[in-house]
């Protein structure tokens, strides 16, 4: 789950409606337009020799691009719930113009339908000419999309103004939903071990190619930077966590990643993916069933909240907040951070859904948000009274982004800046433009889930919103502070410099715990982060 009470079908209906009166959200397109022609620039198309053969790529503008790549073999019929396996070769010089299919998912805000079970393709983006520049290997950025580890794709988000500073930036697709996370005790007395985290598996395959391939595009194996949001950024926190990412990466950003710290363990996980197995309709429990189930059924009766990872004693062997305070995580230099309005994403959900967020209803809005009880729902609305903010929407807004997102994300920065250095931010822009939902009036959604996407990755063609010139700052600042950390493992740059702006990035420590606001147009430094999102009283309460 992305959070708790997220419906995937309401995702699904809502975008439907916006998607049929020919609006185009955050990169999500029909189908008829999922792989628009993309314009080639003046220069001869680039021809890249990998592990696999020769790929020939475009020459746009901004970038050289080499799109739908195949990383690992299609996870099909025997190779369903299986872990990757190795691409098979392909003779003479394979096409890379056009992005391929993406991985299984219902339709959504936040991702486009799809059934294509061949899936397993990444894409790469250099500075023009990279590759030409024998004596110079650039970084590498990996990017993990997000979607509740449930919806999602690589070719949502176009990277040209982060390579414009000289990196190289590797966008790539993973099994999503119960095809990439389904836990169940038949799939793992197959060879390959334990079951599940078939998606956090992928990953690491195609952070072993970016390895085995990454020199004859230009990039430096030696200085992989892997960064994500939401179900990306939890991601990153798992191949932290994961003895099987170790050394696969030298740095890792993660967005709006820490709402799930604690994972179920895989008993629990086989017992949920039994239910499934009854559900769709393999009461034999086998797993010759499962990998003769349709996709489409698959589909239908999947978790629609999302999914997250579990203990599976292989690719993770404990929860990722033990495994932080413990030290016993890939030690690696760390951006952490949240949104300032994280959780109001999901209530404009609920008021779009018609389920409004009132006085009357606002405790048992808290109690359905945070699985708790009505009693610990009175003491949490006592905790957040409707008095202190402009309606019960934004306070209850201010419950979840706390609960969920911004104290979690407080106790990685806590836990891991004892063995690495961390960098910790909150992005702040108050009128950033909501990607995924249409207004609600008399709702601001504020600096909510996911907005900051769009000041590192240029926006889909025909989304009618425009970052203002301060907001531009802002992009423009972050998109130098990511880079530079990719660079030297520091978002301030050598020697303390920080971008255009100025701004030094503090490093986060136990005492000091500094932070950096990313607000326009400038940043500056974060003070009382703990107090303004209540994490003592939340730190009690867990």
């Amino acid at each position: 789950m992305l959070g708790n009470g997220i419906s995937w079908r309401t995702h699904a209906r809502l975008a439907g409606t916006i998607i049929a009166g020919g609006a185009l959200v955050a990169g999500v397109t029909t189908a008829a337009s999922a792989a628009p022609a993309r314009p080639l620039g003046a220069g001869r198309p680039p021809v890249v020799a990998t592990a696999g053969g020769l790929v020939r790529g475009l020459a746009a503008s901004a970038a050289d691009e080499f799109l739908g790549i195949p990383y690992a073999a299609p996870p099909v019929g025997p190779l369903r719930w299986r872990p990757p396996q190795p691409a098979a070769r392909w003779p003479g010089v394979r096409d890379a113009t056009q992005f391929a299919p993406h991985c299984p998912q219902p339709p959504s805000f936040f991702g486009v339908a799809s059934t294509s079970e061949d899936c397993l393709y990444l894409n790469v983006f250099t500075p023009p000419g990279a590759r030409r520049l024998d004596a110079r290997r650039l970084p590498v950025m990996v990017w993990i999309h997000g979607g509740a580890l449930i919806t999602g794709e690589s070719d949502d988000y176009n990277p040209a103004g982060l390579v414009r500073h000289g990196v190289i930036v590797v966008t790539i697709n993973y099994r999503l939903g119960a095809l990439g996370f389904l836990a169940h005790p038949a799939l793992a007395s197959q060879p390959g071990g334990p079951s599940g985290n078939y998606g956090l598996m992928d990953q690491q395959a195609a952070l072993r190619w970016v390895q085995r391939n990454i020199r004859a595009f230009g990039g430096d194996p030696r200085n992989v930077t892997i960064f994500g949001e939401s179900a990306g950024g939890l991601s990153v926190l798992s191949q932290l966590a994961s003895p099987g990412a170790r050394g696969l990466f030298s740095r890792a950003i993660a967005e709006s990643g820490a709402y799930s710290l604690t994972q179920a363990p895989l008993a629990s996980a086989e017992a949920a993916g039994e239910a499934f197995a009854a559900k769709a309709g393999c009461a034999s429990q086998t797993a010759a069933c499962l990998r003769s189930l349709p996709v489409s059924a698959i589909l239908d009766n999947e978790d629609f909240s999302g999914y997250t990872p579990d203990i599976d004693g292989q690719v993770l062997t404990q929860s990722l907040k033990t495994a932080f305070a413990s030290g016993q995580f890939n030690r690696v230099p760390v951006i952490n951070g949240s949104n300032h309005d994280e959780w109001r994403l999901f209530v404009g959900e609920s008021e779009l859904e018609g389920a409004p967020v009132t006085a009357a209803n606002y405790q048992d809005m808290i109690a359905a948000t945070l699985g708790v009880s009505p009693a610990i729902a009175a003491v949490i609305a006592g905790q957040y009274p409707l008095s202190s903010y402009s309606s019960p929407a934004v306070a209850l807004g201010a419950v979840g982004t706390d609960a969920i997102f911004a104290c979690p994300a407080l106790t990685v920065d806590q836990s891991l800046s004892a063995y690495v250095p961390t960098y910790a931010y909150e992005f702040n822009d108050e009128n950033a433009p909501e990607l995924f939902l249409p207004p609600v009036p008399g709702f601001s959604y504020g600096a909510a889930h996911a907005s900051e996407l769009q000041y590192l990755f240029s926006l889909t063609a025909g989304f009618p919103a425009a970052l203002s010139p301060r907001q531009q700052r802002l992009a423009a600042a972050m998109k130098r502070y990511w880079t530079n950390f990719a660079k030297r493992g520091s978002p301030g740059g050598l020697g303390g410099l920080g971008p255009p702006s100025g701004t030094r990035w503090p490093q986060f420590g136990s005492a000091s715990q500094q932070m950096l606001s990313l607000v326009p147009p400038r940043p500056q430094a974060e003070a009382g982060f703990a107090a303004e999102h209540h994490c003592a009283f939340w730190a009690l309460a867990g």
